[in-house]
């Protein structure tokens, strides 16, 4: 099994990346997650072959196109930690994705199998769902930007806020069944933040036949890999984002 903890560079490539996740490296079938540090002028583009894709801003401003559609001056929210929802864009398979960054631009970039059963579109911060999920120390704030009832074939994007001290991804879970509504079938990527950035988180990663039992220490800028059918537990010890 590959490393369940995916650390960022500490320089951007010439294409700005900084992370980047494979079924090949992850060691599963569909999901893909990349990040890119893109500087003010800096454009990306990329094919999406048979792969939807769900770009998120998750900090900076930026314009975008695909292959019917451009968006221009897109963004708000300059820090992640402002918990304001973000601009995001899902395209999808059989198009492609340019973004050229109008300040500095921290962007995600995620990825699963498309069929073509959609329409580039931009979600606007106001179209993604916001809830505080949980109560006490497990009470953290939700970004919906495209769950399981808007329009893709495979992606599911959440952002989550935990505050210092809190639990997420609570109660433990599993996802290695495909029988809704009581269990979805799912490979997971968490990539987070930390405030302040000399923080951590601790995650849990385990299954219930003890043959993968892992509390891994997570830093700002990493990604955690959660397998199907493995449980992830995460309790921060500073304010926490994840995607």
């Amino acid at each position: 099994m590959a490393d369940l903890i995916v650390p960022a560079k500490t320089i951007p490539d010439d294409r700005g990346n900084v992370l980047e996740i494979t079924p090949d490296s992850a060691d599963w079938s569909y999901v893909g997650f990349q990040v890119f540090n893109l500087q003010a002028g800096q454009s990306l583009r990329n094919e999406t072959g048979d792969q939807e894709v769900c770009l998120v801003l998750i900090s900076g401003k930026a314009n975008v196109s695909t292959v019917k559609e451009t968006w221009n001056e897109i963004g708000k929210r300059m820090d992640v930690f402002e918990k304001t929802p973000p601009y995001s864009v899902y395209v999808p398979n059989d198009d492609y994705y340019e973004v050229t960054a109008l300040t500095n631009l921290e962007l995600a970039v995620c990825q699963a199998p498309g069929k073509g059963n959609h329409k580039a579109r931009l979600i606007l911060p106001s179209e993604v769902g916001v809830e505080v999920r949980g109560y006490g120390n497990i009470e953290r704030l939700v970004h919906n930007i495209l769950p399981e009832k808007e329009a893709a074939d495979s992606l599911l994007v959440v952002e989550v806020f935990t505050p210092n001290g809190h639990w997420s991804s609570y109660p433990p879970h599993k996802h290695d069944r495909d029988a809704l509504p009581d269990e979805s079938l799912l490979e997971e990527t968490y990539y987070y933040h930390v405030k302040p950035e000399q923080g951590f988180a601790v995650q849990r990663v385990y299954t219930d036949e003890g043959d993968l039992d892992e509390t891994l220490i997570v830093r700002d800028g990493q990604a955690v890999l959660v397998p199907r059918g493995y449980h992830p537990v995460s309790a921060p010890q500073d304010m926490t984002f994840t995607i």
